[in-house]
């Protein structure tokens, strides 16, 4: 039996990236809260393994050569974890390609948009003073709009985001597409992508990383 894996995280789209792909490839971890609200990414231990004071970020007692290493942003933990279990990578070198294509996708596109969607739509104007910007929630409102249609077009083509086959980029994309309804999005001409969310939303894996620590989210 393998060490548990530490995951240090919080009930964020980007702390269920970790804790589903973890539940999916079953490998044993313990979880160890970074509470954002509170600061505690900004804690100097917690800097010594994410230098970005940004949680999730994993610690493997069973790195490479047996030694252990640690492994900040959620993009590559994903990575990391796909290429040691050899597990939701698919089967070829061009499937790999088309896991991190999307994998980029989310990083770099969806992820930041919905999470700036996220902030001007439900928490700037609860700010004090409150931060009503109609152009910030226009532009970020359509951008993801934008994505969940590509997103759709490319779910067209096959059963998951890289192809026939469930991937570590499923992973990364669905916690963050599932709150569509908080980004101010429609699922009415996203049938492609309405098929998906539901057929992830029943895995017992998915089901159990996102009910990690569930309670604390606010």
């Amino acid at each position: 039996m393998s060490k548990p894996i530490d995951l240090y995280y919080w009930p964020t789209p980007n702390g269920w990236k970790i804790s589903v792909a973890l539940e999916e490839m079953g490998l044993p971890y313990q979880t160890r809260l970074i509470d954002i609200g509170a600061g505690d990414q900004f804690a100097p231990a917690f800097l010594e393994i994410a230098p970005n004071n940004r949680m999730p970020a994993i610690t493997d007692p069973d790195g490479p050569d047996g030694a252990p290493v640690s492994v900040f942003e959620s993009g590559a933990i994903l990575q990391y974890l796909a290429r040691k279990t050899g597990m939701f990578y698919g089967t070829s070198a061009r499937d790999q390609i088309s896991v991190d294509e999307w994998l980029m996708w989310q990083m770099g596109g969806l992820g930041p948009m919905a999470g700036q969607a996220h902030h001007f739509l439900k928490f700037a104007p609860k700010a004090d003073p409150p931060q009503d910007i109609p152009y910030a929630k226009d532009r970020y409102r359509a951008e993801t709009a934008r994505l969940y249609g590509v997103l759709d077009r490319q779910l067209a083509k096959g059963e998951y985001v890289a192809g026939d086959f469930i991937s570590i980029a499923d992973f990364a994309i669905w916690g963050w597409a599932s709150l569509w309804e908080g980004q101010q999005q429609t699922l009415a001409d996203k049938p492609n992508m309405s098929r998906w969310l539901d057929q992830m939303g029943a895995r017992k894996g998915v089901q159990a990383g996102r009910a990690l620590h569930a309670d604390l989210r606010k």
